[in-house]
């Protein structure tokens, strides 16, 4: 994944990252989870009317140099740009989202990286219940502990690999995928549909969610959840607060969200 306006620099500095860096399961994991604590998952572009590009020098422009987010193929690809200046081979994959009451074609796009000889699912935009560290995919039928999160990988029937959130007490069903390389390209149907169907819910609603130490942000239309490991709170805001949330609690300019000409 390659943008000419991308450099390493300007990367780790908008995620905040001043650590060491090295082709390695700990700079994989410290870049995933700084970049979840600083870059929104948004999709404001879709709200205001838009079709979100997925050209990549487009992409770098919206997230760094104008401070915005974006959904799964575009922070996704942001991390494979870091990936790529850094040696860490990769691959994109296609995931079945499964949290739906029917079944769903493969729209979202995740990450598998190699290091140290092993391979590790990477994913910066699936929202709510998205992954918060790598997870190998050799660790399988095993709960992992991510800060107040529990996930779990194991194999479905004709070989996919399923990934399970733990929720309201239960492991519920979050996607499914393989590792059957994805070019770039591939991935150019699936973003009309989620900027345009009028069934898919960035279109129905704005969605955007931030990941911290503590927990999880969340804004669904004007209802703002906030996720901590000791509670959760649901508020429903005006207009006025919803606005002055993106603002504050999320670092994004409401502008964004107008429709445009």
């Amino acid at each position: 994944m390659h943008a000419a306006n991308f450099t390493l620099s300007r990367y780790l500095e908008r995620i905040g990252h001043a650590g060491d860096l090295r082709a390695d399961s700990a700079t994989l994991a410290a870049l995933m989870r700084r970049q979840l604590f600083s870059v929104p998952f948004e999709n404001l572009d879709v709200q205001a009317g838009r079709v979100v590009s997925l050209a990549p020098e487009d992409i770098v422009d919206k997230i760094l140099a104008r401070g915005r987010g974006g959904y799964c193929y575009e922070v996704n690809g942001l991390f494979a740009m870091a990936l790529q200046a850094l040696g860490i081979p990769y691959r994109f994959v296609a995931a079945r989202p499964m949290f739906y009451p029917v079944r769903r074609p493969k729209t979202h796009m995740a990450l598998v990286a190699r290091v140290e000889g092993a391979d590790w699912l990477c994913d910066l935009g699936f929202g709510s219940y998205g992954i918060r560290a790598p997870l190998n995919l050799a660790d399988l039928d095993r709960e992992v502990r991510q800060d107040m999160d529990a996930f779990r990988l194991s194999r479905a029937e004709g070989g996919e690999y399923l990934l399970q959130a733990r929720a309201a007490g239960q492991w519920q069903n979050q996607y499914g995928f393989d590792l059957s390389p994805q070019e770039w390209i591939d991935f150019a149907p699936a973003n009309y549909l989620n900027s345009t169907h009028p069934d898919a819910i960035f279109v129905q609603k704005r969605v955007v969610v931030l990941h911290a130490e503590s927990g999880r942000s969340i804004l669904v239309g004007n209802t703002l959840k906030v996720v901590a490991a000791d509670a959760v709170t649901e508020t429903l805001l005006d207009d006025a607060a919803a606005v002055a949330a993106l603002r504050q609690r999320f670092g994004l300019d409401p502008r964004a969200e107008e429709r445009a000409a």
